[in-house]
């Protein structure tokens, strides 16, 4: 996941999920895991951007709400039930957002600092005065009167799952070969695992599954080049895995909201304008 607070300036961000949208100072960004956003700059635009891993994200939530989950994996499904919007604009104000720029700064300098191990404690309570001020800006749903599944446990006895090796070597496999043309067959061989399994324990690690996350994995990559190299479209779409490009334009825009033609074009804007 990803929280990008705007400390200056204005731009233009685009999404599948919301199409075009104005931020500015007082504004916030929050991205799901596997989310991609475009974004180019109104004249200059600076950004503070807080990567979340998404484990670390549902350990948060699991003991939030410990008192009705009773492992993580309600945890998941909880996240599921209650942030339904993949990407949100939130609109925090400029009072709301300068109060977080001494927050941000510190924890960019112990980040810089490589202090993670070191400083632990104090990043994380760093985070925790950032979340608790984005919090109320956040949409959820209202769900039912949510029960966890399985046997009630205390909170002694709950135990985390760390992630399975089978899906990380199917994940490694992907990667190592992004451009081939993968089979569920294939990967469940590569994880010794029935089809079905493979589904259930992929999307338990990753969030999707092995094929849906192939084609989230390609148009990274896909963007990287679009950003870096001068390579065509067409060529992009090959050294990806996808065989013309007029479907690699159509897989991109479905999941960016923009055309790889626009998404070339912003990133050029965007460093013309960091040069200045």
């Amino acid at each position: 996941m990803k929280l990008i607070v705007v400390r200056d300036g204005s731009a233009i961000l685009y999404s599948h999920y919301f199409g075009e949208h104005h931020i500015k100072l007082g504004d916030a960004v929050l991205l799901g895991p596997g989310v991609l956003c475009g974004s180019e700059p109104e004249g200059h635009n600076t950004v503070t951007t807080i990567y979340l891993d998404i484990d670390y994200v549902l350990d948060q939530l699991f003991w939030q709400h410990v008192g009705v989950l009773n492992s993580r994996l309600d945890a998941y499904t909880l996240a599921n039930t209650l942030y339904t919007e993949p990407a949100q604009v939130l609109s925090l104000g400029e009072e709301q957002a300068s109060l977080l720029m001494p927050w941000l700064d510190e924890l960019v300098g112990l980040s810089v600092a490589g202090a993670p191990r070191g400083r632990f404690h104090r990043m994380q309570s760093l985070w925790a005065s950032i979340a608790d001020r984005i919090a109320p800006f956040v949409q959820t749903s209202t769900p039912q009167t949510f029960v966890g599944s399985g046997p009630s446990l205390t909170t002694r006895y709950r135990r985390f799952h760390p992630l399975r090796r089978e899906a990380q070597k199917v994940y490694e496999a992907i990667t190592a070969d992004l451009a081939r043309r993968w089979t569920v067959k294939e990967l469940s061989d590569v994880a010794h695992l029935s089809e079905r399994q493979l589904a259930r324990v992929y999307r338990e690690a990753y969030g999707k599954t092995p094929l849906a996350h192939l084609v989230l994995l390609r148009v990274q990559e896909m963007a990287r080049l679009l950003r870096e190299t001068d390579l065509t479209i067409g060529e992009i779409a090959l050294s990806v895995g996808w065989r013309s490009r007029d479907h690699a334009s159509k897989v991109f825009r479905a999941a960016t909201g923009i055309s790889p033609q626009r998404f070339r074009s912003m990133e050029v804007s965007a460093e013309s304008t960091r040069r200045i």
